[in-house]
């Protein structure tokens, strides 16, 4: 039998606790929504339900990025503003998604940001998808791990996520593994070259993206199970300023 704290070894070398976190954690509090609650919703500054803000757990000791509301251009939108820090805000998804619209705005880039390595995997801006991939379409390798994983944890996990991605040192259209684990998987689409304090519309097909960045495994795209928005500076140890809308 292997040791429980072998199996937590495991589950941190193959998952990004954050985004684990966010997803399994609406599981586990059992929320469910047809339609994405927008950000025009809110009641002053606090984000509307079932938006809910999740962040690393306490024994990582890394602050939480802050993630609000606020008014901008005359609408509101979510403002995350990171300082060597990690944290997302998570809804749940219940009905098929084919496209996803989104714009958003960098105020304040993270220079030394770079998706390829483990000291330098931050973002100042990532919109993410979590899919419900069968276990049975992960390579073998990836799925033994993924099993003792999953033995650690009371939720399911997301067996893949896609996160588009505002990066500093990727090329746009470059879909980019997590350094931590193949699971997550960055879509570039805006880098250094694109103009900062300016809003930058999106209309993803999120079939094509998923099998863009997953279809060596599988030629079938799965369900949606939740929409992350995040940013994190924790490898880094600099600052951000974004905007979703």
């Amino acid at each position: 039998m292997i040791a429980l704290t072998r199996l937590k070894r495991l589950r941190l070398k193959i998952l990004p606790m954050g985004l684990l976190a966010a997803l399994a954690g609406l599981m586990a509090l059992g929320l469910h929504a047809a339609e994405v609650t927008p950000f025009s919703k809110a009641s002053g500054s606090a984000l509307p339900f079932p938006w809910r803000f999740i962040g690393l757990p306490e024994r990582y000791a890394k602050p939480p990025t802050a993630i609000d509301v606020v008014e901008l251009d005359g609408k509101k939108v979510l403002r995350l503003r990171t300082d060597a820090s990690w944290g997302t805000v998570a809804h749940p998804i219940t009905e098929p998604i084919k496209t996803l619209q989104f714009s958003w705005r960098l105020d304040k880039p993270l220079l030394r940001a770079n998706l390829k390595s483990k000291s330098t995997e931050d973002a100042a801006l990532k919109v993410c998808l979590s899919f419900d991939m069968p276990l049975d379409k992960v390579p073998t390798g990836e799925r033994l791990l993924f099993r003792l994983a999953q033995l650690v944890s009371q939720d399911k996990l997301p067996t893949a996520t896609l996160c588009y991605t505002w990066a500093q040192a990727d090329a746009v259209g470059s879909v980019v593994p997590s350094p931590v684990t193949s699971r997550v998987r960055y879509l570039v689409l805006n880098s250094a070259n694109e103009p900062l304090q300016t809003w930058v519309p999106h209309t993803r097909n999120v079939g094509a993206d998923f099998l863009k960045a997953f279809g060596s495994e599988t030629s079938v795209v799965p369900l949606v199970t939740a929409l992350v928005i995040g940013a994190d500076a924790d490898n880094t140890k600099d600052t951000s300023l974004a905007y979703v809308s």
